[in-house]
């Protein structure tokens, strides 16, 4: 069937960072086949309208989910919503299981595929969003790099393009490589291509780190970044005396690694910084900064996303019954606030 959808013209400008380092990323008109190829710009004006034609299958899905708590069948249900004459809202809702788990490991969500996944992420997202912009007129979101940036995509997508209040959000990056904003393995230049240079952020709301600084140098100014942020209010202070952001997104590599702190090494132990360099890392590039795990935990709500047979061990270990010889970094996150696991079966295999 065919749906008229929303797609956004803007133009593209330089947007300077508050607190941080001037940066830029690429923002161009974009459709359904848009390729985000270089990093240049984020848009700084209000973005024009125009009506496109896509195609939309209908889709529906049965996934039983194999813990032992949990039977469940889902259907995935695709709804339309006419807001206005103008325009159709394509709606839909995602298959899955759920199941809490035991005190501490977090609610724990399992998807019949990544595509549900991304949709239940965005709606978690976009509701976050709607909560702490209504109460206190900023919405601060830190990222990861990896696959969780391809699954934010459907935030791009209506309705959470355009009832989302993208004027209060703040995005931060949880840990990125020590590498030229223009990098291939840059955590910005990820976020930008697939992300941030898709929706309507305001200029100085993106603080990415100065990479033309050391790893310890950008560490610390980007620490000094922070610090800034909750002086002016931006950012509030956990009872732990650590900078409380309203959502951490984390994706979760196959060692159980999150952000960059990984099995065995010294900086998972580290509990004084806010952000620290790591020059050894035992994946590459070698250089690079992550927020500690006191700075982590403090956040009000954290998201792990995980998809893939891959992850399926790490996930087994931290949510299930699985054993491993040695304590995985994921299995420390532990938030002052409230913990979500968004998997998709496969990762979820073990459980």
């Amino acid at each position: 069937m065919k749906l008229q959808l929303l797609t956004l013209l803007t133009s593209p400008s330089v947007f300077i960072e508050k607190g941080c380092n001037t940066t830029y990323c690429q923002d161009m008109a974009f459709s359904s086949s848009a390729i985000f190829t270089t990093s240049r710009t984020l848009p700084t004006q209000v973005p024009l309208v125009q009506s496109i034609l896509l195609s939309t299958p209908l889709t529906s899905q049965t996934f039983v989910h194999k813990h032992p708590v949990t039977t469940i069948r889902s259907t995935s249900v695709f709804s339309l919503k006419n807001r206005n004459p103008e325009r159709l809202v394509p709606k839909r809702k995602a298959s899955m299981a759920e199941a809490v788990t035991n005190k501490g490991k977090g609610d724990v969500k399992v998807f019949d595929s990544e595509e549900d996944l991304a949709v239940s992420l965005a709606k978690y997202v976009a509701d976050l969003s709607d909560k702490y912009a209504k109460e206190r007129g900023a919405f601060t979101v830190a990222l990861s790099g990896g696959s969780l940036i391809k699954s934010l995509r459907k935030l791009v997508d209506l309705p959470h393009l355009s009832s989302v209040d993208w004027d209060k959000w703040h995005v931060f990056w949880v840990d990125e490589r020590v590498v030229p904003k223009d990098h291939p393995d840059s955590n910005y230049l990820l976020a930008c291509d697939g992300f941030l240079s898709k929706i309507p952020l305001l200029p100085g709301n993106v603080y990415s780190i100065n990479d033309a600084l050391s790893a310890k140098g950008a560490a610390d100014d980007y620490e000094t970044c922070l610090k800034h942020l909750v002086q002016n209010k931006t950012l509030v202070l956990s009872e732990s005396g650590f900078p409380k952001f309203d959502l951490i997104l984390m994706g979760m590599g196959p060692d159980g690694h999150v952000a960059s702190l990984f099995p065995g090494h010294p900086l998972v132990q580290e509990n004084k910084q806010w952000v620290a360099s790591i020059e050894d890392s035992p994946k590459p590039p070698p250089e690079r900064i992550t927020f500690t795990f006191p700075v982590i935990n403090s956040s009000e709500h954290i998201a792990i996303v995980a998809a893939g047979a891959s992850k399926a061990h790490p996930v087994h270990v931290s949510v299930g019954d699985g054993q491993n010889s040695d304590l995985l970094p994921v299995q420390l996150v532990s938030p002052e606030g409230e913990l979500a696991w968004f998997l998709d079966k496969e990762a979820a295999s073990k459980l």
